[in-house]
């Protein structure tokens, strides 16, 4: 009798256990806690932050390694373009136009839904001379990321990261010169392009600004022009007669103007490395 009893009172003390942890987990659930985290890079159960409020847009080749943007800078967000496989996760319509076409690609996916601060990148990741106009000994893509000052981003809404001036400043083009300079890439169709971009005819004496097209924006400085704004400038690079290289770089040396900058934009070198990454020159 006496093992009876005690058989029943440990099927209750169960049974009240098992009824409050399905209520505990119950009461996870409905709070928001479907699941725990794992941090990937070690393996352990810790608790993750949430989707990170920045994202790397990348366009590549489907040749091209991208992988580094996952693993190096694994607290961004991340868009990366296969500009060549149609069936690719992310990709473009049609492949043209170098990293504008992507650029502008991304602005249209995301318009109404932008993190606050987007930085626009090459596909590579480092070394010389492939990477030879990204900042610092190494050249390395990933470190600059690291260490670019968001807070300064929000506060100036465009940013080139590339600091050294050379080349680009302070007047790589000179639209209105006649004839135009041939060594000058896209010099010679700068000011009709222009005027069909933003549909006016002030186009400036003087452009200038540091290449080579990887720069981050604010979402408050994008959301200054229009989505139909971009698709025109998406329209005029996919419909264009000129070759990929021009008109890839007419917009290299347009994007700051896009964001709001006057048509020669040329910080200070060191005034830019403090405010974009810190730091003082290596130069």
């Amino acid at each position: 009798m006496a093992r009876t009893s005690l058989r029943l009172g440990l099927a209750i003390i169960l049974l009240v256990s098992v009824l409050l942890f399905r209520s505990t987990l119950a009461s996870l659930w409905n709070n928001g806690f479907h699941s725990i985290p794992v941090d990937v890079r070690n393996g352990t159960a810790s608790a993750m932050p949430e989707t990170p409020d920045r994202v790397v847009v990348v366009g590549k080749m489907k040749h091209e390694d991208t992988e580094w943007v996952i693993e190096d800078l694994y607290d961004w967000q991340h868009a990366i373009y296969t500009v060549d496989d149609p069936t690719a996760p992310l990709t473009v319509p049609k492949n043209k136009g170098h990293e504008g076409n992507v650029y502008l690609q991304y602005i249209l996916d995301n318009y109404h839904a932008l993190p606050s601060t987007i930085v626009f990148l090459h596909s590579h990741r480092d070394g010389y001379p492939l990477a030879w106009h990204t900042e610092f000994d190494t050249h390395s893509n990933p470190i600059t990321v690291q260490r670019l000052k968001t807070d300064f981003v929000q506060r100036n809404g465009y940013v080139n990261m590339r600091c050294n001036p050379y080349p680009g400043c302070p007047n790589e083009l000179l639209p209105l010169r006649n004839p135009p300079d041939p060594m000058r890439g896209p010099e010679y169709v700068y000011g009709e392009a222009w005027k069909k971009l933003f549909n006016n005819t002030n186009v400036p004496e003087v452009v200038g600004a540091a290449c080579c097209a990887q720069f981050a924006v604010s979402r408050e400085q994008v959301l200054k022009r229009g989505y139909g704004e971009y698709e025109w400038f998406h329209s005029w690079l996919m419909e264009t007669e000129l070759p990929d290289d021009i008109s890839g770089r007419v917009l290299e040396y347009m994007w700051h103007v896009i964001f709001g900058k006057e048509a020669v934009y040329c910080p200070d070198m060191e005034q830019c490395y403090r405010d974009v990454y810190g730091v003082y020159s290596d130069y």
